[in-house]
């Protein structure tokens, strides 16, 4: 595809211009590769010394978060430190994953192992993760995902969710070559799409609790990060199946549609605060929703879903807005905390979750123009 220059020349009204205006400010400036490599390379190293210091071994979702963008940004650079120190995690995770063996959550971490098997064919690296994703198949998923008691721990009740186990079980339908997993991955995907999907405002409600809650301003609440993990989570379905799957034309058309909605709410700052329709409750700029949808947006762009001179100013500004809030050792800033609702950021919140999406943007952003 050949693009004849960074600026804006063309807006559609699917998009609308009032984006195209606020991303405009930071269009005309192009975006070096070598530099996207520098500031990922800060970051990951900064985070890897951090958890190498503290001796941090984790099967969660957040450093299963973390490990897909470490994943990314190692196979881009092509050192093999970086498969090293995940592998190390594995190996001392004797490559299980947490102990709510149903809860999405605690199998975030399938991602990085199915990842590395597709790599390094070690059979040790599925061989307990198999059988725990044969047994979510096994489970009936008649439960209501109204956000109550326990049933998070069984179903997807949750919208962040779509990260955590969809792609968990699309990248294992990849790495066995079954396409048993992605099915039950679908399945799961579509019941939490048409339970907290608004069709309206094209954007998940974070779970049942938020249905009739507003913001100060009388919206509704969507949150920035619940939303973001939901776009990142899409995208990875969308990397692991095949182009002829009977559902994937849903997805790309849910995906159009949380873009140019996502899209149409980037700040003037650059980031998508905490409360999309309210960025004014919470005023300062937050990077874990906001890196994800960088990282979406810029997948979109590069497979064809999006227009590249809508959209890519749009994740020109996130990017620029993302780099902006990374402390000169590497650390990531302005993290939302672990939490379920949009809340306050600092320059000085950081969580290894931010720190993935970071890494998963700047990737994508890199093969974006590196090969354009």
């Amino acid at each position: 595809m050949i693009r004849k220059s960074w600026l804006i020349v063309a807006v559609t009204l699917t998009l609308g211009c009032s984006t195209a205006k606020k991303a405009q400010d930071n269009s005309d400036k192009a975006l070096q590769p070598k530099e996207v490599m520098s500031v990922m390379q800060r970051v990951a190293d900064w985070q890897i010394a951090e958890i190498s210091e503290h001796h941090i071994v984790s099967d969660d979702w957040t450093y299963g978060a973390l490990y897909t963008g470490i994943l990314a940004y190692g196979n881009l650079t092509g050192n093999k430190k970086y498969d090293d120190f995940l592998i190390d995690i594995g190996n001392k995770l004797d490559w299980n994953t947490g102990k709510r063996r149903f809860m999405a959550d605690d199998y975030c971490v399938g991602q990085m192992y199915s990842i590395l098997y597709s790599k390094y064919k070690k059979p040790k690296m599925l061989e307990k993760f198999i059988p725990q994703a044969d047994s979510i198949i096994a489970k009936p998923h008649t439960e209501s995902l109204v956000f109550k008691g326990d049933s998070a721990n069984r179903e997807w009740a949750w919208c962040d969710a779509l990260f955590m186990g969809p792609p968990s079980l699309a990248y294992l339908a990849t790495a066995t070559k079954n396409l048993k997993y992605l099915n039950i991955a679908n399945k799961l995907w579509w019941k939490t799409t048409d339970f907290l999907y608004d069709t309206t405002a094209h954007l998940y409600y974070r779970d049942s609790r938020y249905f009739d809650k507003k913001e100060a301003n009388g919206k509704e609440v969507f949150w920035s990060r619940g939303n973001g993990w939901v776009m990142g989570g899409l995208v990875r379905m969308l990397d692991n199946m095949p182009t002829n799957y009977p559902d994937r034309a849903k997805y790309e058309t849910l995906y159009r549609q949380m873009a140019q909605k996502v899209a149409s709410l980037i700040t003037a700052d650059g980031t998508w605060h905490a409360s999309l329709l309210d960025p004014a409750s919470f005023p300062s700029k937050e990077t874990s929703g906001s890196g994800f949808y960088c990282y979406a947006l810029a997948w979109g762009i590069r497979h064809g879903l999006l227009p590249y001179k809508e959209y890519f100013p749009v994740v020109k500004k996130s990017w620029d807005a993302l780099v902006s809030c990374v402390h000169p050792n590497g650390k990531l800033g302005f993290v939302q905390e672990i939490g379920a609702a949009p809340g306050k950021t600092t320059f000085d919140d950081t969580q290894v979750y931010g720190v993935g999406a970071f890494l998963l943007a700047g990737t994508e952003l890199y093969l974006l123009e590196r090969h354009k």
